[in-house]
C-alpha cells in the first residue's frame, strides 16, 4: 500500500497529458479514446495498481492560466477531500508578455494554504530550465523567479516538490513533441518516474535518464528548423493569446469526478 488512495490533479496541458497520446485497445478503458495519458495518469495507474478502491480525477484542461485553475479547480479539488492532489501552473502566465512571477506566486501560496488545510498532501512542480528553447530563453530570468517561489511556497506549507529543472534528460528534444511546448511520451513517462520517487512509489522507469549521442546537426539547418517551428507552432499560440482565445476554452476536464481507476483499465 501507497498510503494515497485518492488522487486529484490540477493543472493546464502539462497535467492533461499532451502530447502523451492513450493507446486503444483490448481491455482499454472507452474513456480514454481520442484523450492523452500523460504523468499524472501514469502515477495514478501506479497507485492503482496498489489498491483496488484507488480513487483518481484530473481536472486540468490545456491553456487554463493560474487565475482560472485557482478559481474552477481549486475549489473542486477541496470538496473532493483526497488524500492527494497535484497542483502544476504558472507555465501559460509565463510565455505572455509583462508576466509577474511575484503576483503568481502570491496566488500559489493562497491556493496551496486551502489546499493543504484539507489535510491533503501537495505536490508541486518547478518546470524545465527554458534555455535551450529559442523564444522563451529571453525570458529565462522570469521563470526562475517563479519557480524559486515555488521551491520557497513548498517548504512553507511542506508540500512535496518535483523539481523538473534539474531533470537533465528533459533537456534533449527527444523528450518533447514537435510543437516544443509539450512533452512526448517519454518526457511524460520521465516525470511519472520523478514523482513516484517522490512520494516514495515503486516505478520500473528512472528519471535519469542518459540519451545516446545525435548526430551533429548543421546550424544551418537547426536555424530553419527554429524559423518553422515559430510558423507553426508559437505564431499560432501567440495569436491565440492575443485574441484572448485558449485551446482548451471548450474543453471539459478529462476526469472531471473522483472515481475508482482500476489499473485493468489502463492503456
Amino acid at each position: 500500500m501507497s498510503g494515497y488512495r485518492s488522487f486529484v490533479a490540477l493543472g493546464d496541458s502539462f497535467t492533461e497529458g499532451m502530447n502523451d497520446p492513450a493507446v486503444d485497445g483490448p481491455g482499454a478503458d472507452p474513456a480514454w479514446a481520442g484523450r492523452y495519458r500523460g504523468w499524472a495518469d501514469r502515477v495514478a495507474e501506479r497507485l492503482a495498481a496498489l489498491d483496488p478502491e484507488f480513487r483518481y480525477a484530473n481536472l486540468a484542461v490545456r491553456g487554463k492560466l493560474i487565475d482560472q485553475i485557482v478559481e474552477h479547480q481549486v475549489p473542486r479539488a477541496i470538496g473532493m477531500r483526497p488524500d492527494l492532489i497535484s497542483f502544476c501552473a504558472g507555465g501559460n502566465d509565463l510565455l505572455r508578455p509583462g508576466s509577474d512571477p511575484d503576483r503568481m506566486a502570491k496566488k500559489l501560496a493562497g491556493a496551496v494554504r486551502d489546499l493543504r488545510a484539507t489535510g491533503a498532501e501537495v505536490l508541486l512542480f518547478t518546470g524545465v530550465d527554458p534555455r535551450d528553447t529559442p523564444i522563451m530563453r529571453r525570458a529565462r530570468g522570469t521563470f526562475a523567479i517563479f519557480y524559486m517561489h515555488v521551491r520557497s511556497i513548498s517548504e512553507l506549507y511542506g508540500c512535496r516538490l518535483v523539481d523538473q529543472w534539474s531533470m537533465q534528460g528533459l533537456r534533449d528534444w527527444r523528450a518533447w513533441s514537435d510543437d516544443r511546448l509539450h512533452m512526448n511520451e517519454e518526457g511524460h513517462r520521465l516525470v511519472a518516474a520523478k514523482v513516484c520517487e517522490v512520494l516514495g512509489i515503486d516505478c520500473d522507469d528512472d528519471w535519469r535518464k542518459a540519451w545516446p549521442p545525435r548526430d551533429r546537426v548543421d546550424p544551418g539547418v537547426k536555424r530553419r528548423e527554429d524559423v518553422q517551428w515559430v510558423r507553426r507552432h508559437l505564431g499560432p499560440w501567440v495569436i491565440r493569446r492575443l485574441r484572448g482565445r485558449s485551446s482548451g476554452d471548450a474543453l471539459d476536464p478529462k476526469r472531471p469526478e473522483l472515481g475508482i481507476f482500476p489499473s485493468t483499465s489502463r492503456p
